[in-house]
């Protein structure tokens, strides 16, 4: 279980030797809590819907339904005494036993500490955080009185799609409590997001940074009770120029010692490094190596194809592997180009969408569910899918072309060949791509596959009579009077 710290540090300092008493950091609380209740909503008693349906979920459960042995070398969910509502939810999961992050994360996190955790996407590292912090909240009373706008922990992501992903992954975990989850994202009405935070107690706020701010600016939602800070993909934030955001985020939460700060990243680079002494209270260290930077599950092509052949050999590409059962992502590294590629594809009569950030959020989610239950096979993104989006069975990832950064390579071709199944990834390299090789290669650690299309990927396109007679025959002469 938990335990509350004895000790605090001020916030954004690497100094943690005069840190203030017990007693003067539950009146700084105190006293901050009572500055805003004039403008926070009062005390609403929860819905019987919410607390009492779960509950009934849990009835007729108990641990002994889950049996899972003992292994050399393995760890069990079972060796950390978590909460039987929490466990109920992880055999739900088919989650036995613990993956490497999991089990170094948990081994720290439960006990109260900070962490800062190296982990590529996929390693599981989601769960091990959201499992520990249930735990907490599960164990731990909510404080009195409680007001709506008040979470107790805050979960941060850089893109939306994370952060939706996060608050699913957090309601699938919590679906045998009373907890309530909720997503503050961009891109989505602001009223509605209000009247549903406003609507009940909501223990987990899943968030982007802008969103956030939103919400703390106009003061409909505050920070000061917030038992557990996690900041996901922190390398993601500072590439994406959020972490002055970030700052003034943490600013608004209690100070580092008062609350758990857990921060988790792809790369330890010295600047991630400065924000975790900044963020956190003497951190544990975790880090997980991949045993491969890229997955041996994921079959590895380059193609070596001009410019001007890259969109002709796509299409021969998703044709030859039938578009109705292979699932396929496509990757470009600018909007305007995904774009282009997805409207040809649509020409050329493939079930194909759009996702990048300039998609509206509403889209981007129906977008992702449609390709998820297979009515979209082809969606063509940005890198703003390549990173914590969980896609079950895509076959195909096709790089139309390579990235700048040699980390978001490893990314893309990781939405496929998941949970142990084959995949397969096709990577274009042209005039342009050149000088990207070399430094994949070499964080790979080995050489590319360099191939020749197959002669079939040159086939002509057919013209689509279909474009043509779409074209307003009045509009025409319009414009040319």
């Amino acid at each position: 279980m938990l335990k509350k710290r004895t000790d605090s540090a001020p916030e954004n300092t690497t100094n943690h030797a005069s840190k203030p008493n017990q007693n003067q950091a539950g009146d700084h609380k105190k006293t901050v809590h009572d500055q805003h209740k004039s403008t926070r909503q009062q005390p609403k008693k929860r819905k019987p819907d919410n607390q009492v349906v779960k509950a009934k979920r849990q009835t007729n459960w108990d641990i002994s339904q889950f049996v899972v042995h003992p292994e050399p070398g393995k760890t069990r969910f079972h060796d950390f005494n978590l909460p039987s509502p929490l466990m109920h939810a992880i055999q739900d999961q088919g989650f036995h036993y613990c993956t490497p992050i999991q089990a170094e994360v948990l081994g720290i996190t439960l006990e109260g500490c900070d962490a800062i955790g190296k982990a590529q996407t996929g390693t599981g590292k989601t769960a091990a955080f959201l499992i520990s912090t249930i735990k907490q909240l599960l164990e731990v009373p909510p404080p009195e009185p409680r007001y709506t706008g008040e979470p107790r922990v805050l979960i941060l992501a850089p893109t939306r799609e994370l952060a939706l992903q996060i608050c699913k992954d957090a309601e699938v975990l919590t679906k045998y409590t009373a907890l309530n989850v909720i997503n503050l994202v961009g891109g989505m009405d602001y009223e509605k997001q209000l009247r549903q935070l406003n609507s009940d107690y909501y223990d987990i706020v899943v968030a982007t940074p802008g969103r956030l701010l939103d919400f703390i600016q106009r003061r409909d939602l505050f920070l000061d009770l917030v038992e557990i800070l996690i900041i996901d993909e922190a390398d993601r934030m500072l590439d994406m120029g959020f972490i002055p955001q970030v700052r003034r985020i943490v600013r608004a939460t209690p100070r580092c010692g008062d609350r758990q700060t857990l921060l988790f990243s792809a790369t330890f680079t010295q600047d991630i490094l400065n924000l975790s002494e900044q963020w956190t209270y003497k951190p544990t260290k975790v880090e997980i190596e991949p045993e491969t930077v890229a997955t041996n599950t994921v079959e590895q092509k380059l193609y070596l194809v001009t410019e001007q052949d890259k969109f002709t050999v796509l299409c021969n590409i998703l044709w030859g592997r039938g578009q109705e059962e292979c699932r396929t992502i496509v990757f470009a590294n600018r909007r305007d180009e995904t774009r282009h590629i997805a409207d040809k594809l649509k020409e050329q009569g493939f079930k194909s969408a759009l996702l990048s950030g300039e998609v509206h959020q509403q889209k981007r989610i129906k977008t992702l569910e449609n390709f998820k239950l297979g009515i979209i096979n082809v969606m063509v993104a940005t890198d703003v899918a390549g990173r914590g989006i969980h896609i079950d069975d895509v076959n195909l990832v096709i790089n139309y072309a390579l990235p700048e950064d040699p980390e978001d390579y490893v990314h893309r071709i990781g939405r496929t060949g998941r949970a142990g199944k084959h995949g397969m990834s096709i990577s274009f390299a042209g005039e342009n791509d050149a000088f990207a090789i070399p430094a994949i290669e070499e964080l790979l650690g080995k050489k590319l596959d360099y191939q020749q299309p197959p002669e079939n990927a040159f086939r002509p396109l057919d013209i689509t009579p279909q474009k043509i007679q779409r074209r307003p025959r009045k509009h025409y002469k319009k414009h040319h009077r």
